[in-house]
């Protein structure tokens, strides 16, 4: 059995694809690296796949598939991991080598030792292109170093602080009793793959080292901006199955409870600022629906959201409320370096 499964979903990844593999070998054979080459056909993706998998046999595999999406590529990979732990890094991404290695360390120590470890995190680095100074998210201040605890030993995360994808490695184990079972053909997912498990997070653990490398900036990336106004449908959708996974009667820590309505309140801010953004009235109609939605759905939840600090902010009335909203969110954008 190997200590830590990567699974690297692949779409015509032919560019960049070989960077995030090198850097994930220098784990050598505790590691299985899942290259899932999701239908991919404009480009050389299933032959660089297939290359890495007769090179390192033990060590990369090559799993072939139809197109089936960011969230099917990531379900492939959880179905065939053998590792005790479970990692996913996106193949325009890589990892940092010293890091690696530490976060190596840190798992097997958990492994041949007596305690269970469900959830490591570590920082992550926006490596956005053309920015000189790279932003580092780090969870120091929430978060207890080097050691194990759990959500009450927790202090509260700062506005716009969440555990990314980036940032988290869960046991394998754990997200196959949470079914964890991603939408195809949808992009946004990763918000999901580190959400729908949190309730079923007993251990953690923070390494404060920069481990993932997010590479953010290229024009076709699905984080930039125009690009997810016109995905906004996607966005929604990924919104409207985060808010059906809060469940108050399974999350029986309250640190826990609040850090998960603040990361519903940052997607339903995020949902709202592209349909602001869009300026079409189909859009701003979208907006409306799924606010309506969470009204239905947890009328609760809908107070929380909707008249905290943000939910304000993103409805505020009429055009001049719009310019608000946007010009909230431009400060947010500079200050925390995303998109």
């Amino acid at each position: 059995m190997k200590l830590l499964s990567v699974v690297i979903p692949c779409y015509n990844s032919e560019n960049y694809m070989r960077h995030c593999i090198e850097s994930l070998l220098e784990g050598g054979e505790q590691v299985e690296i899942l290259i899932v080459d999701d239908g991919s056909a404009k480009d050389r993706t299933a032959e660089i796949a297939d290359e890495y998998e007769k090179n390192y046999p033990g060590i990369c595999r090559a799993i072939h598939q139809e197109n089936a999406g960011h969230g099917g590529a990531v379900n492939t990979g959880l179905a065939n991991a053998r590792g005790i732990y479970f990692k996913v890094v996106d193949s325009d991404d890589w990892v940092d080598k010293d890091a690696y290695m530490e976060v190596l360390r840190v798992l097997k120590e958990f492994v041949y030792g007596n305690e269970t470890l469900d959830m490591l995190i570590s920082n992550f680095v926006y490596e956005k292109q053309g920015a000189w100074r790279k932003k580092v998210m780090n969870y120091r201040v929430p978060l207890p170093k080097d050691q194990i605890f759990t959500w009450k030993d927790t202090k509260m995360f700062i506005l716009g602080q969440y555990i990314l994808m980036h940032s988290v490695i869960y046991r394998t184990e754990l997200l196959q009793q949470c079914s964890l079972k991603l939408p195809e053909h949808t992009f946004y997912v990763d918000n999901i793959f580190v959400y729908q498990p949190l309730p079923y997070v007993k251990t953690m653990y923070y390494l404060d080292v920069n481990f993932y490398r997010y590479f953010i900036g290229r024009d076709d990336q699905s984080v930039n901006e125009s690009v997810m106004i016109g995905r906004i449908d996607q966005q929604i959708l990924v919104n409207k199955l985060m808010i059906d996974y809060y469940n108050e009667a399974k999350i029986t820590n309250w640190k826990l409870r609040f850090y998960m309505v603040r990361y519903l309140e940052i997607m339903m801010v995020i949902s709202s600022i592209l349909a602001i953004r869009s300026g079409t009235e189909e859009n701003m109609a979208k907006k409306k629906e799924l606010w309506q939605y969470v009204r239905k759905s947890n009328f609760l939840l809908f107070l929380r959201l909707r008249f905290g600090f943000l939910g304000q902010g993103m409805n505020l009335p009429g055009k001049g409320g719009r310019k608000v909203s946007i010009a909230g969110y431009k400060i947010s954008q500079k200050f925390f370096g995303f998109n």
